[in-house]
């Protein structure tokens, strides 16, 4: 099906190009979202007719979102989750979570615009990429840790995933050799 693109969609064309798509990408996605038009003789006049509008309507869209794009370069947003001593999470952070995340500190940001191949399943500082626009993109940082102590430790640099960055405990001390050496200091309860 050939279509004339009302704005830029990525990988696909710029506003005013008649362009051919699959029948379903067109039904689905293009003409619902008011991103395209059938390309047929009365659309195309009315796209001519309406052009002007448009451009400007697309100008302040990409001009708010670089407005906000200014305010979150950058920006780093923690988010607490439970995970076990090596780092792997007992869950996953999802485009979603990190939609909200970015929605409690006051942007609107959809879930859609987040660009997360795959979800995350660790803890540690994550870059993510958000498409406020399809001309706009900025890059923000995702802190998961176990708490928000742990957050601040790991924007700091520190890895924490291991018992001896986590707990400040020497993980060669806890060998199970040492427990059994008779001859091992032992540092417990003396009965006397």
């Amino acid at each position: 099906m050939e279509v004339i693109l009302l704005e830029r969609v990525a990988k696909l064309g710029q506003m005013g190009e008649t362009v051919k798509v699959r029948d379903g990408f067109a039904r689905n996605f293009l003409l619902p979202t008011g991103k395209a038009l059938r390309a047929n003789a009365a659309n195309k006049t009315r796209f001519e007719n309406e052009r002007a509008q448009l451009e400007a309507r697309n100008l302040e869209r990409k001009s708010e979102a670089q407005a906000v794009a200014e305010q979150l370069d950058g920006k780093s947003f923690i988010m607490v989750r439970s995970a076990g001593e090596t780092g792997q999470l007992y869950g996953s952070v999802a485009a979603r979570d990190i939609a909200d995340a970015i929605g409690a500190e006051g942007f609107t940001i959809g879930r859609n615009q987040v660009d997360l191949n795959q979800p995350i399943k660790s803890i540690g500082l994550h870059e993510v990429t958000l498409h406020l626009h399809s001309e706009v993109e900025v890059k923000v940082s995702i802190n998961v840790a176990r708490s928000v102590e742990e957050a601040e430790r790991q924007s700091k640099g520190e890895s924490l995933t291991s018992a001896d960055a986590i707990y400040g405990v020497d993980e060669d001390a806890l060998r199970p050799e040492d427990f059994f050496n008779p001859e091992a200091e032992f540092d417990g309860d003396d009965e006397e």
